[in-house]
């Protein structure tokens, strides 16, 4: 009985020790997540929206609209935000020809994100839509880079009347095996991911963004203005969300993608990046432009998947040979 007592005894301060130990991790996270916190504000005060903002489902989309003649619908990638297009110069260059409408897509940059809502492409391009018709917009050329390209190639599919030309940039359209969209979709999870998103999460990232970035621009040059802006608005805990729900979204959405229909009144154009390291140019864009009967094509020698960066003068040259293109029977 005195040896089960003194057992008990001598297992306090191993006890307290634990509980210090758990009390002390609680407290490091708290302190964390606070700093993620106001790093995040101090991000929006920097970076504020440069556009205008429109209410659609509940979602706050903002938005750019420059320039003036056929509409152009811009939809950037996973990750990134309007900022993309403006630091790339592709903004500048399109809006001297077309009218220019530029968005966030949910959870991007400055629009929000609703929760309860799986924002796959599908449900994005409805959005997208909507939002279009919203602004006064029947019938408008559509470009989507990346994530982007397949919430383009879903208004198309289904809406091919509203469209008057596709340009699909450094695209992913048919499933192939990506364990690292699991590995990058659990930030995105309820819970875990959360804790994930507020406390570890953002510091990490920040240590592996330039690596993030050497390989999507690789083997291009990285232009310091794009990761000046965009790197501590692409790092908050809401945008990580939105790019780790997407990452584990990109196979379902290859796998969702829809088909252009045969008598579709408008020309598609699909332009790559020649050494893209983040998506397979053959296995991909070079892919859809072979299953796609009359579709223009471009590759850009040196570039990767960031093309429109590297070569945004080709960009734009895609752009006006959609537009000015008679729609070829497919």
């Amino acid at each position: 009985m005195a040896l089960l007592t003194h057992q008990r005894a001598g297992s306090k301060p191993g006890l307290r020790t634990s509980q210090a130990i758990a009390v002390a991790g609680a407290a490091a996270l708290v302190a964390l997540a606070m700093a993620n916190m106001h790093r995040a504000r101090a991000a929006e005060r920097r970076h504020p929206p440069m556009g205008r903002f429109i209410e659609v489902d509940g979602v706050r989309l903002h938005f750019v609209d420059r320039g003036s003649g056929t509409p152009l619908i811009l939809l950037h990638g996973n990750g990134s935000a309007i900022e993309d297009f403006e630091t790339s110069g592709l903004i500048e260059l399109a809006s001297k020809r077309h009218r220019v409408i530029a968005f966030d897509r949910p959870g991007f940059g400055h629009s929000t994100r609703p929760r309860g809502r799986l924002w796959t492409a599908a449900a994005q391009a409805q959005l997208i839509r909507k939002a279009a018709l919203r602004l006064g917009l029947s019938r408008y050329l559509v470009l989507g880079h990346s994530f982007g390209a397949a919430v383009a190639l879903d208004i198309a599919a289904k809406h091919p009347a509203d469209v008057s030309g596709l340009i699909l940039v450094s695209g992913y359209f048919y499933p192939s095996p990506r364990v690292d969209a699991l590995l990058l979709g659990t930030p995105a999870l309820p819970g875990l991911g959360q804790l994930l998103r507020y406390t570890v999460l953002p510091p990490i990232s920040r240590l592996a963004w330039p690596f993030a970035l050497r390989k999507i621009f690789g083997p291009a040059k990285i232009p310091a203005r794009f990761s000046a802006i965009m790197r501590d608005m692409a790092l908050r805990p809401s945008q990580l969300r939105a790019t780790s729900a997407e990452s584990a979204l990109v196979m379902f959405t290859a796998l969702a993608r829809k088909r252009i229909p045969d008598d579709a009144a408008f020309s598609v154009g699909i332009v790559t990046g020649a050494e893209d390291r983040v998506v397979d140019a053959a296995l991909q864009s070079q892919r859809l432009h072979r299953n796609l009967p009359g579709s223009l094509f471009h590759s850009v020698a040196g570039a990767g998947h960031m093309v429109h960066h590297h070569a945004p003068a080709d960009i734009l040259s895609m752009i006006d040979r959609v537009a000015g293109q008679k729609a070829p029977m497919r």
